[in-house]
């Protein structure tokens, strides 16, 4: 593993694989951090040259002037071409998705592959959320309970949108804990915002990019059956996992690890 916080101030980037193996940029969800993906990365790393960012004002990368999903997907950019790899398949975990969209739709000569996991079409999608997770992002109630929040407090939060039991990095929730309850719910506006403006199928189908859709069947964010709004994008692929939240990567990372490779490219085009 290599870490390139020193390297690039707008975010930090962390490598796994061999950097000759096909590049894959993982890109988590709202307030989460690259961690969020550790339970994936060591068998994702046996054949792709993985990359994981911390987006802006999340984990260990610095607050940005602007939480636009278009803003942070330019800033994804920025680094995508700081590392010269050229097009590369990108996965995006809730939110996340909404950043690799906006990125395949800035720049596709950055984005060779697209992997959607729980992220939600629009927001009409959206379900109830977890009680835990309205008491910590409800404001008045959230803007004081956020600076006492604990590792358990943490831990329920992610843990209740899981349909089963999850083992949480260590990592994830030290990123979690140094997130500031006023950035975060800008990150969680803006991206309300995006998929207002326009639904995430609706963007994709304007767009020519192999598409793979991955979603919990027991999503407890999303409704799981809203999945089914991505089959309007030509080709696009939906993959249900049985009783799995809107977690897969701590609920079943080796299905959804064998998805992300089965479907990203095997080799690296010649240039």
């Amino acid at each position: 593993m290599r870490d390139d916080v020193a390297r690039s101030r707008r975010m930090r980037v962390v490598h796994d694989g061999s950097r000759q193996a096909p590049p894959l940029l993982l890109i988590h969800g709202s307030g989460a951090s690259g961690a969020c993906w550790a339970p994936m990365v060591p068998a994702l790393a046996a054949h792709r040259h993985v990359i994981r960012v911390d987006l802006p004002g999340c984990g260990q990368s610095p607050p940005a002037p602007s939480y636009d999903v278009s803003a942070q997907a330019g800033r994804v950019a920025e680094v995508l071409d700081e590392l010269g790899r050229g097009a590369v398949a990108v996965a995006g975990h809730s939110s996340g998705g909404y950043v690799a969209t906006a990125l395949a739709e800035q720049r596709p000569d950055l984005v060779r592959s697209l992997a959607l996991i729980s992220t939600g079409p629009s927001p009409d999608a959206l379900l109830p959320q977890p009680l835990v997770l309205r008491a910590l992002l409800a404001p008045p109630l959230g803007a004081l309970l956020w600076p006492r929040r604990t590792d358990a407090m943490i831990r329920r939060g992610i843990g209740a949108t899981a349909a089963r039991r999850v083992e949480i990095p260590d990592e994830l929730v030290a990123d979690l804990k140094v997130a500031t309850y006023g950035t975060t719910r800008e990150i969680l506006r803006r991206n309300t915002a995006y998929t207002v403006e326009r639904s995430v199928p609706e963007r994709l189908a304007a767009l020519v990019v192999p598409l793979l859709v991955i979603f919990g069947a027991a999503d407890r964010r999303w409704e799981p059956s809203s999945a089914h709004r991505y089959g309007a994008v030509p080709g696009a692929r939906v993959e249900m996992l049985p009783g799995v939240g809107h977690m897969p990567m701590l609920e079943a990372p080796e299905r959804t690890g064998e998805l992300l490779l089965s479907f990203t490219p095997s080799a690296t085009p010649e240039t």
